[in-house]
């Protein structure tokens, strides 16, 4: 559960069934609230939080959107820039929309590309090349050409009435995760909602396509065919991402902050040097003497942290330092001499506007 969310809502297909599909504005709890009155039963579901870019916060803008009377239905992270674009074209095909979303758009687009191509008998020729995919090819044609239509950040996760046994997943800027289990799988934004789930993970690169079935994982580059994946360890125990007694995640995070800073600089800081080690700088002690600016690039809570570290560059480097939003970097063009030195923060490492900006 993330900070700074306005809605949240679920899609899950119960047995020989639609995809139903619960929705409400504000916290978890009213959404719980719907599920409790109304209990849907199923094995395979999506959800979603959304913290609002295209449309005011409201019920029918809240995450997951359908396409195709129900057929298809979609969870989405990023911002798809040429949403209004692509809405048009679909409203001239007679297709209407229950919401302000870049999100329906895409879902509203992949179930187009399903019934054209199954009105054109094109149901597998235009597959993607893994053979693996076999039964749900289809499917993966339909993503990989919304994909193609597509400008913009996506994270995205595909339900789909008619195969109720199958979810898609497609990645671009936004990050993704999938958690590997006995006989189950599951799909995040970050690692974290797996702990104490699975400890066997895979992450998700940009332009990888995901079909993902209780029993079988196979992932695709949207233009290159097959990838051969790892599985990684998930590092991260269920006790540290629980409130572990506190009544909520501000006051734990406040008072895990010695541990934190101490974790931080463990392993970084050599009394007997008396330097520091960052992993990733590889600038010479010459190269560092010579910058002359610093600029600091970050969003959200990492801006904060980034002023933070403003007041002791200056104070103890007696550098220049300035502090952008990235999201605002991203689209200017500042001038930067060969004697800047710029970092970009990031507590999850895929922040879009911060790797745009970069």
């Amino acid at each position: 559960e993330y900070r700074g969310y306005d809605s949240a809502g679920i899609a899950i297909i119960p047995e020989h069934g639609e995809i139903e599909i619960a929705r409400s504005v504000g916290r978890i709890d009213s959404l719980s609230g719907l599920i409790q009155k109304s209990p849907i039963l199923g094995h395979i579901g999506i959800g979603h939080t959304r913290w609002a870019t295209h449309g005011p916060p409201t019920q029918y803008n809240a995450h997951p959107h359908v396409g195709g009377s129900g057929a298809v239905a979609v969870v989405h992270n990023g911002v798809i820039e040429n949403f209004s674009l692509l809405r048009d074209k679909l409203r001239e095909e007679g297709i209407e929309f229950k919401s302000d979303t870049d999100s329906e758009v895409v879902a509203q687009l992949v179930a187009w590309h399903l019934e054209h191509r199954a009105d054109d008998g094109d149901g597998t020729s235009d597959a993607a090349p893994n053979a693996a995919e076999g039964t749900y090819a289809h499917l993966v044609a339909a993503v990989r050409a919304t994909l193609d239509q597509l400008r913009g950040t996506y994270g995205l996760v595909f339900l789909f009435r008619d195969h109720p046994e199958v979810m898609i997943a497609a990645r671009l800027g936004s990050p993704l995760v999938i958690g590997v289990g006995h006989k189950e799988h599951f799909v995040a934004s970050d690692p974290s909602p797996l702990a104490g789930r699975t400890d066997r993970i895979v992450y998700l690169a940009d332009h990888q396509v995901a079909t993902i079935t209780a029993t079988s994982l196979e992932i695709t580059h949207r233009d290159q065919g097959p990838v051969i994946h790892s599985i990684e360890r998930l590092e991260i125990e269920a006790d540290d991402v629980g409130l572990n007694g506190f009544p909520h995640y501000m006051l734990k995070e406040i008072f895990e902050q010695p541990e934190a800073l101490t974790n931080a600089m463990r392993g970084r800081l050599s009394n007997d040097d008396a330097t520091a080690v960052f992993g990733g700088l590889n600038l010479t002690p010459q190269q560092l003497r010579a910058v002359n600016r610093i600029v600091l690039t970050a969003c959200g809570t990492s801006w904060h942290a980034a002023l933070v570290g403003e007041y002791l560059l200056e104070e103890l480097a007696r550098i220049p330092v300035e502090v952008e939003y990235a999201s605002e970097l991203r689209y200017r063009n500042p001038p930067l001499e060969h004697d800047t030195l710029l970092f970009a923060i990031t507590q999850s490492g895929e922040t879009a506007d911060t790797l745009a900006a970069l």
